[in-house]
């Protein structure tokens, strides 16, 4: 069956929190695989909405220390250990994918399709989740780990003025990724022929 390797592929994702600083595969590779997911994965009316930006080694360190100061300004004391010790755990592993939506080609497509107006946003992040998710699995097929965070908007304004971010970039997600040095958590399934998925007509 032609599809098996991309299906085991998508069963072998999982969410590892336990990364080092380290990559199995190099820089170059990661640059290919996300830019070959930007040019391929689809969008509505190929509006090609999403935008990414790659952090690693040291601006992916940077990433989490803003994130640490964002967040010791607004956490209670009592809480700020155990959310410390969560940053520092994203901050050690190798980079960070950065998820964004261009604003202006959702208003643009917005202005072109009046009648889907109120669709194009929740369009646009679908699409913007089909990156996530391709990116993710291709590098976890690579042998790297990630984990998926959404710390927007809370840093966006430091984030946007660290990395010089086009103000029409809106971000939406953080793909934390590493080498996994723990295995991933348990999975429980619901049933899928009785309360996921129905046929007609087979």
């Amino acid at each position: 069956m032609a599809s098996q390797p991309f299906l085991e592929a998508i069963e072998s994702r999982r969410t590892f929190y336990q990364l080092s600083k380290s990559s199995p595969v190099s820089d170059t590779r990661i640059q290919e695989i996300i830019k070959h997911a930007v040019l391929h994965v689809p969008s509505s009316f190929n509006s090609q909405s999403t935008r990414v930006i790659l952090l690693v080694k040291e601006e992916h360190d940077k990433l989490w220390e803003i994130t640490k100061t964002v967040l010791k300004g607004i956490v209670s004391e009592e809480q700020w250990t155990a959310t410390e010790q969560k940053l520092n755990m994203f901050k050690a592993a190798y980079g960070t994918v950065l998820f964004f939506e261009s604003r202006s080609t959702v208003a643009g497509m917005q202005a072109k399709f009046p009648l889907y107006a109120d669709k194009f946003p929740v369009w646009a992040s679908q699409s913007d989740g089909m990156h996530q998710f391709t990116i993710w699995t291709a590098l976890e097929a690579e042998g790297l780990g990630a984990n998926l965070q959404h710390y927007n908007p809370l840093i966006d304004e430091k984030v946007a003025s660290e990395w010089n971010v086009d103000p029409d970039w809106s971000l939406n997600a953080q793909l934390v990724f590493g080498k996994p040095e723990g295995g991933a958590g348990n999975k429980t399934f619901m049933k899928v022929e009785e309360e996921r998925f129905r046929v007609f007509g087979a």
